[in-house]
């Protein structure tokens, strides 16, 4: 079969697949509609500052029937003559799919968007802060399947701390110090002692888990006063706080929030735009040239696996003090493992890692907003809807996503 042939059978299928999600919107959603229901979709938040914009009201059906329309001419036009941008035309289709979701979920009543979007962000920040965890560690080769305990001990530790010093920046910097100390024992493991890498993981998560909730059921919850952190307030950004929608969302945060948007920025230009992260790729894709270069391979793996972890425990520390305000046993909840999803799915790239973590984040902010609307789909399923796109995104990527070439290989000094 020739070039031309396998190009044609693609572009033909990828139409199908947007005739598909066309076919899903019309069977799924419109029979449970009427001609006189309709649709509010609400951007204003109570308490912001953004400048008000109004709500958007409009027919049920004919929102649905105006998406289905668009993905059956994009399917269309893709199987006449193809989209040069296929992905791009695919995140379209996906995106008219879900709003025919939010339009069909939102009938007769109202959702508030920006609160969804907001939320989503919020929900996004550990699993973002877990995926850079793995980038910074199998970028340079080490695979770091401990982030769920690493994150559980941070979480741990800013609870405890900021409960004994009450203040809420120095429970934050316990929680990095014991992300960097849990980053640190995987790389004496893994480097030092060449343990098998996904072992030398799963015994972190153990140990953090068991350490955690021992002392969880020992101490705080014998004595509440060790759990009573203090809590980060949200610090608006002046003038970008009243932009509508997008300030809200991006501009009215904590912390430890605009620090999670801060590392994403700064880890892509250092990985791609410095020396640093020149030599970080080369140890993690042929760590024996490197080393003839003149670059240590075991310093560099080090001090990536420790800031890694380091990372780690401001996820976990995120958890505490700016969301509950106190540690429960186990309360990550997974978060590391979908961390290390949105990794593989961002393909090992920081802004990669974010876009992916925000749609484990939309996924759980849905779940929450479609308890609220009462729609009728059972809560079991709601709350198996982070995890459920959690194995549709690894099935989806695993195979066509390439990581580092030595990835989780010890390296041997010639």
């Amino acid at each position: 079969m020739n070039e031309n042939s396998k190009d044609t059978r693609r572009a033909r299928t990828w139409g199908i697949v947007f005739l598909v999600f066309a076919a899903l919107m019309l069977v799924l959603f419109l029979p449970g509609t009427t001609g006189s229901q309709r649709t509010t979709f609400a951007f204003d938040l109570e308490l912001s500052e953004a400048l008000p914009i109004g709500s958007l009201t409009f027919s049920t059906q004919g929102g649905l029937y105006l998406l289905v329309v668009l993905a059956v001419f994009l399917g269309a036009w893709q199987l006449a003559k193809g989209f040069k941008q296929v992905y791009l035309i695919l995140g379209v289709v996906v995106l008219a799919f879900v709003l025919a979701f939010l339009t069909w979920a939102a009938r007769d009543n109202s959702m508030n968007m920006t609160g969804m979007l907001q939320a989503t962000l919020l929900r996004a920040v550990p699993i973002t802060l877990a995926a850079l965890s793995g980038v910074m560690c199998e970028r340079c080769a080490v695979i770091n399947i401990g982030i769920e305990g690493m994150m559980l001990t941070g979480a741990f530790t800013s609870a405890l701390i900021g409960s004994l010093t009450q203040n809420v920046w120095v429970g934050l910097f316990a929680a990095l110090s014991a992300g960097g100390l849990m980053g640190a024992l995987l790389a004496v493991m893994a480097i030092r002692y060449k343990v098998d890498q996904i072992i030398a993981g799963t015994a972190i998560n153990i140990l953090a888990t068991g350490l955690t909730s021992y002392f969880s059921s020992r101490y705080l919850q014998s004595i509440p006063e060790l759990n009573r952190p203090p809590t980060f307030v949200q610090l608006p950004l002046p003038v970008l706080s009243r932009i509508p929608i997008v300030g809200p969302v991006l501009f009215t945060n904590t912390a430890p929030v605009y620090l999670m948007l801060i590392l994403v920025a700064v880890i892509h230009v250092m990985l791609f735009y410095t020396r640093w992260g020149l030599r970080t790729r080369a140890v993690g894709e042929h760590p024996q040239a490197a080393d003839t270069l003149g670059v240590n391979v075991f310093k560099t793996r080090y001090v990536n696996v420790i800031l890694g972890g380091m990372i780690a425990g401001l996820g976990g520390a995120y958890l505490v003090l700016s969301s509950v305000a106190r540690f429960d046993e186990n309360m990550t909840a997974g978060r590391g493992f979908i961390g290390l999803a949105a990794m593989i799915f961002g393909k090992w790239s920081p802004i990669g890692a974010l876009a992916a973590s925000l749609i484990f984040g939309f996924a759980d902010s849905l779940r929450t907003n479609l308890a609220i609307l009462r729609v009728p789909i059972p809560s079991q399923f709601l709350l198996m809807a982070p995890y459920l796109v959690t194995m549709i995104v690894l099935a989806g990527v695993v195979g066509r996503a390439n990581p580092p070439a030595a990835d989780g290989q010890p390296y041997e000094k010639q």
